[in-house]
């Protein structure tokens, strides 16, 4: 005689919602390389130093933003590259830019809207989203909806020239050629002799 038990089927939203939430330590981070472009002040987000602004042109140095992945959900860290700063909120929902950027006002959850604009709220101040006006000056984050123009914004590649890594584009890869070692031409000798 065997008894069958009924376990509730596992809620996966509840899941992802948990696991999304938690801080990565162990995965390598994944960083993307981007401009975000202002749906209501036609101009890129830039990062000067405390300052953050929508106000900067296609391939300006200050608006190529560095964004790393936080967590295996949509939770992101961006970084100005030229200014070296993070995006970040406080708690009066102020943009400004941190040296640091490991505390929760500066993780984001990168929301991909029904218009295919993306939305950036934050993690710490729940239902608090970047935003800027017209002139491309930052709206204080709890006068904030995700419906709203000025909480949306476009990702796009830069066009100024390319980073660190890549600046030496136009130089051939070469194989370095070594001469071989004089213990290795011992080891092949002392096999024949044996």
């Amino acid at each position: 005689l065997s008894v069958t038990v009924n376990y509730p089927s596992p809620n996966f939203n509840q899941y992802v919602r948990t696991q999304g939430a938690v801080t990565d330590q162990l995965s390598r981070r994944q960083v993307r390389i981007y401009q975000l472009y202002s749906r209501t002040s036609g101009k890129h987000v830039q990062i000067q130093g405390k300052r953050v602004t929508a106000t900067a042109e296609d391939g300006n140095v200050y608006a190529r933003l560095f964004v790393e992945t936080d967590t295996f959900g949509s939770r992101v860290r961006i970084r100005g590259e030229e200014s070296g700063r993070y995006l970040c909120m406080n708690r009066r929902g102020k943009l400004v830019g941190k040296p640091n950027g490991r505390s929760r006002d500066c993780i984001f959850t990168e929301i991909v809207l029904e218009n295919n604009y993306t939305a950036f709220q934050n993690a710490k101040y729940e239902g608090w989203y970047v935003a800027f006006t017209r002139k491309g000056k930052p709206i204080t984050a709890s006068r904030t909806r995700e419906n709203q123009r000025e909480v949306h914004f476009i990702k796009r590649l830069h066009n100024g020239p390319p980073p660190f890594p890549n600046k030496d584009l136009s130089k051939h890869f070469e194989f370095i050629r070594f001469p071989a070692t004089l213990r290795a031409k011992r080891n092949r000798k002392s096999h024949t002799s044996s």
